[in-house]
């Protein structure tokens, strides 16, 4: 994998990024020209999302990090390139994430980057979150995070058997969240889930959802 060095990128960080990631930031512009080059060719990422991958994808998954307490497990169901867990493993390194993704040629590519930005705090695991070794590998986690992975619903289903109870999921959502909501609510409650909350964390749109049984 093709992870280059910042110096040889063109786009360059917004304001926001620095923020958000601090004195990491040059990981992340790492992370953003992998991205952008190698994650772009295998098909990761399209053409047009190229431009805005800072704002769009890097920040936009970060920043859920300050919902999250410190030192949290969390797990990313359906990571695909390693959204939004690799950002926020960058931002937030005291996180202890584990990247789920089912796809062999997508968890090459997390193990390879998780390797060439040096990223401790993360580990890998090839498969589905409904399946038994997953769930025996994850069980118990503070926090499973996803990101345009399932239906409401279902997404519930998959994720809340995998965090301990008290736990929660949070889910990036767009605006058909409140939809979602209502036409999912029997299954929410039959995943055990409490009331869904809605936020905005800068501008990315997530939901809350507590594991109370």
């Amino acid at each position: 994998m093709a992870v280059n060095n910042p110096q040889d990128s063109q786009e360059r960080p917004p304001a926001l990024a620095s923020e958000v990631f601090g004195d990491r930031l040059p990981l992340a512009q790492r992370y953003h020209d992998s991205l952008a080059t190698d994650g772009s060719i295998r098909g990761f990422i399209g053409p047009r999302e190229v431009p805005r991958l800072w704002e769009r994808h890097l920040i936009n998954c970060a920043v859920i990090g300050e919902v999250m307490p410190e030192g949290a497990r969390i797990v990313d169901v359906g990571s695909g390139a390693g959204l939004p867990g690799i950002p926020l493993a960058i931002a937030r390194p005291d996180l202890d994430i584990t990247l789920v993704e089912p796809l062999l040629k997508r968890s090459t590519y997390l193990s390879e980057v998780k390797e060439a930005l040096g990223l401790d705090n993360v580990t890998v695991i090839r498969g589905r979150a409904e399946e038994g070794p997953v769930k025996k590998a994850v069980a118990g986690a503070d926090i499973v995070t996803s990101r345009a992975v399932a239906p409401l619903g279902k997404l519930a289903k998959w994720s809340l058997p995998l965090v301990r109870k008290g736990g929660e999921m949070i889910a990036m959502k767009g605006e058909s969240v409140f939809e979602e909501i209502e036409r999912d609510a029997a299954d929410l409650k039959k995943a055990g889930a409490g009331k869904p909350t809605v936020e905005t964390v800068k501008g990315t749109t997530i939901i809350r959802v507590r594991r109370v049984n």
